[in-house]
């Protein structure tokens, strides 16, 4: 029987009120590098890290200021891991020149031997974009032609581009070169037009916060999208299954978490997958490091192999 994708965001690296447990905002780096190695070993397709560049003082309570740089993580996760594919969920790539995020993934997939997974949003938080001095209501266009670029950047050696931000007209060179034939670029969102987006500009789609009972449209929607634009090959489809813990825990649960043994996890997450997700996220709940990563091999050993096709 083969097994749908997993993946998952680690931990320490972003620490959101929203996501973030406990333990985490007194760890670092060795906590941070023990999750990747446990979701490595325990066979995930990937492993996530966020991007934010310097946050408002005025959401810091309800964000916090800790978001470490994406590329410069994920460039000390290649160094510590074997096989798991190095993702960012989601990159901004407005936020700089787009030759800077096309180099910075070159280098990534070079030096990780062809692991690296470009996820790219539009960004959502105004006073960001003012602070860096990037125009807020056209960012969707700003993506596109960004997307564009990079794109170009990680087929060619000598990209061209029309612009109008960003033209390039074959006449400067970007090395190293990816490992991967075709570099994946997953767009991220769930908005009518980060959808349209991913299936008309990515090889792949990472939802923020689309509920399940409305995967199957929007999977058929992407269908659509991308045999009008004559798209066609592999295309990922993400899904966020937060909140899971393997076995009985001895600790209080929030009602929206799930829990139980194998099969009752692999009965609820199969939800996800018959709807077309392809790569599954999930969210391990956890009191420690240690807990964690036990979470993490245990998905891996137990339930990771009931999700088949």
């Amino acid at each position: 029987m083969s097994t749908v994708a997993w993946g998952m965001q680690l931990p320490v690296q972003a620490q959101s009120t929203i996501f973030v447990e406990p333990w985490e905002c007194t760890a670092g780096a060795a906590e941070l590098r023990e999750a990747a190695q446990a979701a490595d070993r325990a066979g995930a397709d990937y492993v996530a890290v966020c991007d934010h560049l310097a946050i408002p003082a005025t959401k810091a309570d309800a964000m916090s200021t800790t978001w470490y740089h994406t590329v410069t993580t994920l460039g000390f996760l290649a160094g510590v891991t074997e096989r798991v594919r190095l993702l960012s969920h989601v990159y901004i790539p407005v936020y700089r020149h787009p030759l800077e995020a096309a180099k910075a993934f070159l280098t990534l997939d070079a030096l990780s031997r062809g692991r690296a997974v470009c996820g790219v949003g539009a960004g959502h938080v105004e006073d960001e974009f003012a602070t860096l001095g990037i125009g807020f209501d056209d960012r969707g266009p700003a993506l596109e032609e960004a997307v564009g670029v990079i794109r170009a950047a990680f087929d060619d050696e000598y990209p061209v581009a029309s612009g109008p931000r960003w033209p390039l007209d074959g006449s400067v060179g970007l090395s190293p070169r990816a490992v991967q034939d075709r570099l994946p670029i997953w767009v991220g969102g769930s908005s009518v037009a980060a959808v349209r987006r991913a299936a008309q500009y990515g090889d792949g789609w990472l939802p923020q916060g689309t509920p399940l009972d409305e995967m199957v449209a929007t999977v058929e929607r992407i269908d659509t999208l991308r045999a009008d634009a004559g798209r066609s090959g592999p295309f990922a489809v993400g899904g966020l299954a937060f909140g899971l813990y393997v076995g009985e825990p001895d600790w209080q649960l929030e009602p929206h978490n799930i829990w139980g043994s194998p099969d009752k996890l692999a009965h609820i997450l199969a939800r996800w997958t018959d709807a077309g997700v392809t790569h599954l996220q999930v969210k391990f709940r956890s009191r420690s490091s240690a807990e964690l990563t036990d979470q993490i091999e245990r998905f891996g050993a137990e339930v990771a192999p009931l999700l088949g096709d």
